[in-house]
């Protein structure tokens, strides 16, 4: 008898753990959505800068969504990502940034944060799609093409270059005077 229910127990556990892993595994994947990222309607203005830019439209038809830049592939820094996200979320619903205006307000802050994020990683996101040995030099212009050839010996990221290159580069605030 004991024997039959520590089998019970432990198949129960298993399809429980699966039944789980598929669930987590779903809500990881709907979270990741264009439509989840933007349901938040200060987001929309993010979306709007976005779709005036090659990461949306192109020549060539690809297009690289919100997870693509702002979520790693890799587990564990997924996790952490997904974690940290929360924020944003709070302080839709605490009302720190839930209107356009309250949102530019904070924007410079948010976009710091990103970038030091981006940079801290190399930009592995950006990476994903843009690799140094993939790149045409031959197709670029005399600048980019100059930049890009030298970069990766100069230890430069992605974003140290291309900062408000999927959205609107935010005006670095003022500093106030002392007196």
């Amino acid at each position: 008898m004991a024997k039959k229910r520590t089998i019970f127990i432990v198949s129960s556990v298993f399809i429980a753990g699966i039944v789980f892993s598929f669930a987590f595994s779903a809500g990881l994947g709907q979270t990741n959505k264009m439509e989840f990222c933007i349901s938040c309607h200060t987001m929309t203005v993010n979306y709007e800068e976005y779709k005036e830019t090659p990461h949306y439209k192109n020549a060539a038809g690809v297009r690289a969504d919100c997870a693509d830049c702002h979520v790693p592939k890799e587990f564990l820094p997924k996790m952490k990502a997904k974690i940290l996200a929360y924020k944003d979320v709070l302080h839709e619903f605490l009302g720190t940034i839930d209107t356009p205006e309250k949102y530019e307000a904070h924007r410079w802050d948010m976009a710091t944060r990103v970038w030091a994020k981006m940079e801290a990683s190399d930009s592995r996101e950006c990476r994903s799609c843009h690799a140094w040995d993939s790149m045409d030099l031959s197709e670029q212009d005399r600048s980019a093409r100059k930049r890009h050839g030298r970069a990766p010996d100069e230890g430069k990221t992605c974003i140290e270059c291309h900062k408000g290159i999927a959205h609107e580069e935010p005006d670095e605030p003022e500093e106030e005077e002392e007196d």
